[in-house]
């Protein structure tokens, strides 16, 4: 079978995919990831075969500097990037300019499954123009389609919009719906997924829900020989992801630094190109990686501090680690409350933390043995849930 991924260009928003699509190569499948930015060479290095659906513009970039710091209308931008304002979701953007190639690329494919990521309408779109079947993934661990506040909110259960209606028409689609296979929630049952065998049917469309195993994908590495030792004093990972700098510079790392700098453990600091100039020179006991993927060091650590980013999320949890979440922005606190809520770790609002109180929360994360155990049973729940492979060759089956 031909299979068509597609996912918005964002880490977060296509690592969690990349496991599915090794399995549908591993089972023998021809697989294309149609994406766009700098997704693409990420793809590329994950070793698969991947298209660059709008390569005429970084939109990534442009997604930025248009709801980062100091934006602003910008007037060098293309017209059709004011369509994208009109569905009042950033990442219409996303709709607007990698659709049509998307749309293209399946077909010159060849595909016969579109497989998209619930926060990608250009998947759901591509499948109705195609007249082909879809699998919706889900990849947050924060929120789903079916938890109620979605269902019973503003959103659609389609993910249609201003944008896509005007996409339809603009492109021909017209009134085609895609023939949804399932959609699929990755989230441990404990922390709003579902458990293996069970399946939530959805009374507005019929749509089957099954779960996943969340397998955690950072990226490729050459693991340093230190990463394979658990240390003798305890070992914290601090990372906020690609996004947060980008947005907000490092600002929040200073109170974490200063906080973990003065006490008995090893800190490895992820934070990838981020300039740490404002950090001044660091305390003797951090590390500083730049980037490097999370599944390289976290299973030897004691504990994480981070952003509440979807991924680095749901990575500790498949390890088991305890965490320490100062949520940022979009999803993060909704991230912070579901690890706070299981008791898997705790949160904090960035704004108002300071020295002493990170040292006070790392401080119980280390020594009371609830956060661990907590983050075990999770780590085990997980461990049961069908892997990206078997749920794959559920859908083939289902398609006969």
């Amino acid at each position: 079978m031909k299979i068509l991924f597609c996912s918005a260009p964002g880490y977060g928003l296509t690592l969690p995919l990349i496991p599915l699509v090794w399995a549908a190569r591993a089972a023998g499948h021809e697989v294309l990831l149609a994406t766009t930015s700098e997704m693409t060479d990420v793809g590329a290095r994950a070793g698969l075969p991947v298209y660059d659906v709008f390569p005429q513009r970084d939109v990534w970039h442009d997604l930025m500097s248009l709801i980062g710091p100091g934006a602003g209308p910008r007037e060098d931008l293309p017209e059709e990037y004011q369509l994208a304002r009109k569905g009042g979701n950033p990442f219409g953007l996303f709709t607007v300019t990698m659709t049509e190639g998307t749309i293209n690329a399946g077909r010159a494919f060849g595909a016969e499954l579109v497989v998209y990521t619930s926060d990608h309408a250009t998947g759901m779109l591509a499948a109705a123009a195609l007249g082909v079947p879809a699998l919706e993934v889900g990849n947050r661990v924060s929120w789903s389609k079916r938890d109620a506040e979605w269902r019973d909110g503003e959103h659609s259960m389609s993910g249609e919009d201003e944008v896509s209606a005007i996409l339809r028409e603009k492109l021909g689609i017209g009134d085609a719906k895609a023939e949804i296979v399932a959609r699929i929630d990755p989230r441990a049952p404990s922390m709003g997924g579902l458990a293996a065998g069970e399946e939530d049917t959805d009374a507005r469309d019929g749509v089957p829900w099954w779960p996943m195993r969340f397998v955690p994908y950072n990226g490729g590495t050459v693991v340093p020989e230190w990463a394979l030792h658990r240390p003798e004093r305890p070992r914290i990972a601090v990372t906020l992801g690609t996004v947060v700098p980008a947005m907000s510079g490092v600002s929040n790392l200073r109170v974490v630094i200063e906080a973990l700098g003065g006490m008995d453990v090893d800190v490895v600091l992820a934070a990838g190109t981020a300039d740490l100039t404002d950090l001044g020179e660091l305390p003797a006991n951090v590390d500083s990686v730049g980037f490097l993927p999370l599944s390289a060091f976290l299973p030897a650590c004691a504990a994480i501090v981070h952003h509440g980013g979807s991924g680095t999320t749901a990575a500790p949890l498949f390890y088991g680690i305890p965490q320490l979440v100062l949520p940022a922005f979009a999803d993060n606190p909704m991230s912070a409350q579901r690890v706070a809520d299981r008791g898997v770790g705790l949160m904090h609002d960035p704004a108002t933390v300071d020295v002493d109180g990170v040292r006070a929360m790392v401080g119980r994360l280390l020594a009371e043995d609830a956060f661990r155990t907590a983050a075990g049973q999770v780590r085990a729940e997980m461990a049961t849930q069908p892997s990206p492979g078997a749920v794959l060759e559920r859908v083939v089956g289902a398609l006969g």
